[in-house]
């Protein structure tokens, strides 16, 4: 329960992380604002590490840093779509 807890609980940001920054990316939003998002999950993530390190040790610190480390991944796939250049030719 303490492995799957973190991950059920990242669902939530992350998955309206990659929503945010795939609709930002269909308006056509500046570079900036598609990758804001990553950034401030990463912001996030990264507190919650720092958190679950020197704050909260033992079991309840791992679970903190499985919960952070999801988050990264989830910014980084969110990076991933911010970046992509969408270049459309309107003939």
């Amino acid at each position: 329960m303490m492995v799957y807890a973190p991950f059920l609980v990242v669902l939530i940001p992350g998955i309206s992380v990659l929503m945010l920054t795939l609709w930002f990316s269909k308006k056509g939003s500046s570079i900036f604002l598609r990758i804001l998002p990553s950034i401030l999950l990463t912001i996030a993530a990264a507190i919650l590490f720092y958190i679950g390190y020197v704050n909260i040790r033992g079991f309840e610190g791992a679970a903190y840093s499985l919960l952070s480390f999801s988050l990264i991944i989830f910014a980084s796939i969110s990076l991933a779509i911010g970046m992509k250049n969408k270049t459309t030719v309107n003939h």
